[in-house]
């Protein structure tokens, strides 16, 4: 999961993720629980729905949306990295009566196969796909005439000065390596994602669906020093920081904490653009 427009490195990003998956799921109350209820919210699965979950982490998406299509429905919950796939099981365990209708896998959903799904939905992923448009319109491609395909995205400004910190503080105590990381994250190209809730309405209509919309949904989260630091480690903002020594890593940990506090940068923007579109019939 990444910041709009991001097309830096994808590989490294997945790999980072992979990695340290247990940094990511960390999160989960923080962060990617809320957004992906209030995608699974403008989503609607209902009973008995064939669902795809895109990109689908940890299950923050696909294990509520299995349990509301039911024993008669099934969800497909696809992501490139077998750690994630493995968690989304650990969650399944640890929050849920057993789910036989949450099928897991671990695969290049941009090569997914099956189609003819009622629901197909993305949390913070399509920035993962090396051709965005093309996932886009595959995923498009996987649901059913008259099926819903909902994508959620970063707001625009999500994550902005919490980010501008983090680079600022890397460089100044990252060394080469650090100054590398950030010249390579700010040299990532045009924004290729739209970054507002009727430009996110247009891009879908642009993939060939209708009665599309899109709204934003605003959400701030309070900081204190631990939880700064677990948002750079459990996010895509881990590529930052992850070439650093151990030693290097440290210095960067606390000047960042001090560029925050000097900046007064007590909450961090973690709005999300969430679109619906339909498959015409």
């Amino acid at each position: 999961m990444g910041c709009m427009g991001e097309q830096v490195d994808v590989s490294a990003t997945v790999r980072h993720f992979a990695e340290h998956a247990s940094a990511f799921a960390e999160l989960d109350d923080a962060v990617w629980n809320p957004i992906s209820m209030a995608t699974v919210l403008r989503a609607a699965p209902q009973f008995g729905e064939l669902v795809l979950d895109a990109c689908c982490g940890d299950g923050a998406s696909a294990v509520p949306t299995a349990e509301l299509v039911g024993p008669t429905g099934v969800v497909d919950a696809v992501d490139l990295s077998e750690q994630m796939i493995e968690l989304t099981r650990q969650r399944v365990e640890r929050e849920a009566a057993p789910l036989p209708q949450l099928r897991l896998h671990a695969a290049d959903v941009t090569q997914w196969e099956v189609v003819g799904y009622d629901l197909v939905q993305c949390v913070l992923g399509v920035f993962f796909f090396a051709d965005l448009q093309a996932g886009a319109a595959h995923l498009v491609d996987c649901a059913k005439p008259g099926g819903r395909v909902v994508v959620t995205i970063w707001a625009p400004g999500a994550l902005h000065e919490f980010t501008e910190a983090l680079c600022d503080a890397v460089e100044a105590e990252g060394g080469d390596a650090g100054a590398e990381a950030v010249a390579a994250y700010r040299d990532g190209g045009p924004p290729e994602i739209p970054e507002s809730p009727g430009a996110l309405a247009q891009w879908l209509g642009g993939l060939g669906l209708e009665r599309t919309r899109a709204e934003i949904v605003p959400r701030h989260l309070d900081l204190d020093a631990d939880l700064a630091w677990r948002l750079v480690l459990g996010m895509s903002r881990r590529r930052l920081v992850a070439d650093l020594d151990d030693e290097s890593r440290e210095r960067v940990a606390t000047a960042f904490r001090a560029l925050l506090a000097e900046r007064g940068i007590t909450r961090v923007d973690l709005s999300t653009l969430i679109g619906v579109g339909h498959r015409p019939e």
